[in-house]
């Protein structure tokens, strides 16, 4: 297989796609806090060769312990984390079984849930809202 030929000085972007879910539990959003102190949705990177969907359903069970089902892709959007680091971003809609506790991993500070109300005033990412709202319009939570 040959590449393609870039323009001389012209760097193609390259982006690492992270796989996110949104994982409702009695009408609340599953959160994590991150390193940057920002709300965000549990999921993280995908692996070469690992399907999205597998790719969520591995990362919620590693964050918060619980076993979903990836629903639908959602949203796709690429998120500007400072000069230099972009990422982009899918989001599907996950389902669980019914759960009583949520654990999360040692990479994030704390794990939150929160109504469709509080959503808009957290510190997140405007994508990471936009896609919340969506599931919650489709599932009519």
């Amino acid at each position: 297989m040959s590449s393609v030929p870039q323009p001389e000085g012209r760097v193609p972007h390259q982006f690492p796609v992270s796989v996110k879910g949104i994982v409702h539990h009695n009408g609340k959003v599953v959160l994590l806090k991150n390193e940057r102190d920002e709300w965000e949705l549990p999921g993280g990177k995908l692996e070469l060769g690992e399907a999205p969907e597998v790719c969520v359903i591995r990362e919620i069970e590693e964050e918060i312990g619980l076993v979903a089902q990836a629903g639908a892709l959602i949203d796709a959007w690429v998120y500007h984390i400072f000069e230099g680091r972009d990422v982009l971003i899918l989001t599907y809609g996950c389902i669980t079984a019914p759960f009583s506790q949520i654990t999360h991993s040692p990479e994030h500070k704390a794990v939150g849930l929160f109504s469709p109300e509080e959503i808009p005033s957290l510190r997140m990412p405007e994508g990471y809202k936009r896609s919340i709202a969506s599931w919650s319009l489709h599932t009519g939570r």
